[in-house]
């Protein structure tokens, strides 16, 4: 498994500089974010669930001087868009909208607009396999200075919420559970963590 470091810094409070865990979920969209030329119109639309590392590629992306890239492009004002995406055009800038419109998609009411953006570049993030989630598990853990193993991954792979945002709020959890207690996150820290996250109506995990 692959990761991308970005060229920005950690915050104070991180105990590691952000990076991208590359595998089959996101792998295609990053080999297309290298290659904005590509694009038709030198345009592409970034959508995919919550949490999934839509803003994190952005800024990858914007950083690395591929071109420029709008976060939640969805939300702002269309006409000012419609602006950017000609000045884009005018400068042969590669433009990267992300879309956190959901599974609606996103509703562009400006025709001309809508146009433009509908002949856009469509890049989607996907949900992760095993390897990815794993990989997943242990950078959010790194993150929180959380001491997770390979014996932690391997139990909790196999009965986790298999999305971005399910892995990061059981580690989460996992974190918040192992203070209160004050002690190293064992099998019952990740028993507890992973019923909190799974809800009431799930069966207890062995």
């Amino acid at each position: 498994m692959k990761q991308i470091a970005l060229p920005l810094s950690s915050g104070s409070g991180q105990a590691s500089a952000p990076r991208i865990i590359v595998g089959v979920g996101n792998a295609e969209v990053v080999e297309a974010l290298r290659e904005p030329e590509r694009w038709p119109f030198r345009t592409a639309v970034l959508s995919g669930p919550p949490r999934s590392g839509k803003s994190l590629l952005a800024r990858w992306f914007s950083e690395s001087g591929l071109g420029t890239a709008i976060d939640d492009a969805d939300a702002m004002d269309e006409q000012a868009l419609f602006h950017r995406w000609n000045r884009a055009q005018e400068q042969r800038e590669a433009l990267l909208l992300v879309s956190n419109a959901g599974e609606e998609g996103w509703k562009i009411a400006l025709p001309d607009l809508a146009s433009r953006i509908g002949a856009a570049m469509r890049l989607e993030v996907g949900p992760p396999d095993d390897a990815m989630l794993a990989d997943l598990i242990l950078l959010h853990a790194e993150m929180r200075g959380l001491a997770l193993d390979d014996s932690a991954t391997a139990y909790l792979v196999g009965r986790c919420v298999r999305s971005h945002l399910g892995v990061e709020q059981l580690v989460a959890a996992i974190d918040r559970i192992s203070l209160e207690r004050k002690q190293a996150p064992t099998l019952a820290v990740w028993r507890e963590a992973l019923e909190e996250i799974a809800g009431p109506d799930q069966p207890r995990l062995l």
